[in-house]
C-alpha cells in the first residue's frame, strides 16, 4: 500500500489553514472593534433599529415569494425536458453574474416610472419606485437565483423509482410533488433557502440603485451601514456585527435542521 506523500497533507493542512485566516479574520476584526457598549448603543439607536426591522420584514416576505414561486419552477427544471431548457436555466442564472447596480438598473428599465412596465403599472395603481415594495422586488431578484439553482439540484438528486412508485400507487402529479418530492428534497431546499436569505439580508447594489435609501422605507440594515461609514464608523461596526450575529444564527440554524433531517432519513431507510 502506497503512502500519501508527507509534503501533500501539509499543503493541505496550509491552504485549510490560510482559506480559514482570510475569511475570518475580517468578521472576527469586526466584533473586536465593536465594544458591548458600542452595540448596545447601536441597537438603541431608533435609525438602526428600522433598518434592521425593515430588512428582517423585506427579506422573509421576499424569501416566501421565493419558495412559493420557486419550488415548483425549480421542480419543473429538474424532472421536465424541453426544448430550449439549457437557455431557461441560463436566464435564471443570470442575476447570479449580474453586478447589484446593474441589477438595479435593470428593474428601474423594466418596473421603473419610465420603465417598459412602468406606465401600465401606475396606470393600475401599482407603483415600485421609492417604495418599500421596490426593496422586495430587488432583493427576490438578486436572491431568488440561488435558492432556484440549489433547490433543482435538490430535486434532480431524488431517486426516479422514488416518484415512479408514488404515481404507480395511484398518486397525482401535485400529490406527488407535494408529498414524496419536497420532503425527500428538504434538505437541499432548506439550504438553498438559507443562501438565498443571507443574500438577501446583504443585498446593497440593487436596493440603492432601484429603491433607494429613505429612513424607514427602503433604508435596510446593509444601506444604513454605508450611510453611517463617513460619518460614524463606530455606529457602522457596531450595526455590521448585528447583521453578522444575524447570519450566522441563520446558517447555524440551517445546519442543525439539516443535520437533523438528515439523520432521521439515515434512521427511516
Amino acid at each position: 500500500m502506497s503512502r500519501r506523500p508527507a509534503w501533500f497533507g501539509i499543503l493541505l493542512g496550509l491552504t485549510l489553514a490560510l482559506t480559514l485566516t482570510f475569511l475570518t479574520v475580517p468578521v472576527v476584526a469586526i466584533f473586536a472593534d465593536t465594544g458591548p457598549r458600542q452595540l448596545l448603543n447601536s441597537l438603541g439607536d431608533a435609525s438602526a433599529t428600522d433598518a434592521l426591522r425593515l430588512s428582517l420584514q423585506t427579506s422573509l416576505t421576499a424569501i416566501i415569494i421565493i419558495v412559493a414561486v420557486g419550488t415548483p419552477a425549480a421542480y419543473a427544471l429538474a424532472t421536465r425536458r424541453f426544448r430550449g431548457r439549457d437557455l431557461v436555466v441560463t436566464l435564471i442564472e443570470l442575476p447570479l453574474v449580474l453586478p447589484p447596480a446593474v441589477a438595479g438598473i435593470g428593474l428601474l428599465a423594466a418596473v421603473g416610472p419610465n420603465g417598459i412596465f412602468g406606465p401600465a403599472l401606475q396606470d393600475a395603481g401599482i407603483r415600485f419606485a421609492l417604495q418599500t415594495s421596490s426593496v422586495v422586488l430587488a432583493l427576490v431578484f438578486v436572491a431568488a437565483p440561488f435558492y432556484l439553482r440549489q433547490a433543482q439540484s435538490a430535486f434532480e438528486a431524488l431517486d426516479p423509482d422514488w416518484l415512479s412508485a408514488s404515481r404507480t400507487l395511484g398518486a397525482g402529479p401535485a400529490q406527488t410533488f407535494l408529498r414524496v418530492a419536497i420532503p425527500a428534497a428538504a434538505p437541499g431546499l432548506v439550504a438553498g433557502l438559507a443562501l438565498a436569505w443571507g443574500r438577501a439580508l446583504g443585498e446593497f447594489g440593487a436596493t440603492l440603485m432601484f429603491a433607494g435609501s429613505f429612513r424607514g422605507v427602503t433604508q435596510t440594515a446593509p444601506l444604513a451601514i454605508y450611510d453611517r461609514f463617513a460619518t460614524d464608523f463606530d455606529g457602522a461596526l457596531a450595526l455590521s456585527a448585528v447583521l453578522v450575529a444575524v447570519s450566522a444564527a441563520l446558517l447555524l440554524t440551517v445546519k442543525l435542521v439539516t443535520g437533523a433531517r438528515w439523520e432521521a432519513v439515515g434512521v427511516a431507510r
